[in-house]
């Protein structure tokens, strides 16, 4: 897999790339923004996954993000040392798939690479699914991956479009963290479980419905379907 490494620190970025390299990844190095955004320009170039330090000399992180996520859907996992909720829902908002928090464990990292390049390709494969599911106002069409709210486009993330239409399934039906974690993340890894509780709140913020996602505390969570 090839991977976009967006880092200033050229120690940092060798020693990662290093690592990287040893489980068969092939890395391009990005020292800034602007190095980012040109290195996904060129027709052709296919990256696995973009791993996004926030902290860039040119330019704020959020901002590229916001400008990769525009030009390719390739998946962006952010580098962060802030490890405020906000924050974090901050970058999915502008359509992270993911996020790992300095300092952190190289098996997480790549456990969040593959778990976001295997969910991609997954998607790719079935992206020929069948079918809308209806809520209420909340309308989640599954063949195009769009989801409106009394007929307002609401621009979701993979992750979170994914978790939306879990849940949309079975309504009222409680799911398992374990379950969600499985389905959506296509990992049984533990330490994914904060990224989840951090999509539910995007979700809620971006949909505008608090009270459509509901927590089940100490099981998971449930999808309360609004009147029509």
């Amino acid at each position: 897999m090839r991977l976009l490494l967006v880092e200033d620190d050229n120690h940092v970025a060798a020693a990662l790339s290093a690592v990287l390299a040893r489980h068969g990844f092939e890395v391009t190095h990005a020292r800034s923004g602007e190095e980012a955004l040109q290195a996904l320009v060129p027709e052709g170039t296919c990256f696995g996954v973009v791993l996004l330090d926030l902290g860039l000399p040119d330019q704020d992180g959020y901002q590229v993000c916001g400008k990769i996520r525009k030009r390719t859907s390739t998946p962006v996992i952010m580098v962060t040392a802030r490890s405020d909720v906000r924050s974090r829902i901050h970058g999915l908002n502008l359509g992270a798939d993911d996020y790992v928090v300095k300092p952190y464990d190289t098996g997480e990292l790549l456990a969040r690479i593959h778990a976001v390049s295997r969910r991609t390709v997954a998607e790719d494969a079935g992206s020929g699914g069948e079918g809308a599911l209806r809520l209420g106002s909340v309308l989640i069409e599954l063949p195009t991956r769009q989801v409106t709210v009394d007929g307002t486009v609401v621009q979701l993330t993979r992750k979170e479009f994914d978790l939306l239409a879990l849940l949309a399934q079975r309504p009222g039906i409680v799911f398992r963290r374990e379950q969600i974690i499985s389905e959506v993340w296509r990992t049984s890894w533990e330490g994914t479980g904060r990224t989840l509780e951090v999509h539910v709140a995007s979700l809620r913020a971006k949909l505008g419905m608090p009270a459509l996602i509901e927590t089940v505390r100490g099981v998971g969570y449930r999808l309360v379907a609004p009147a029509a």
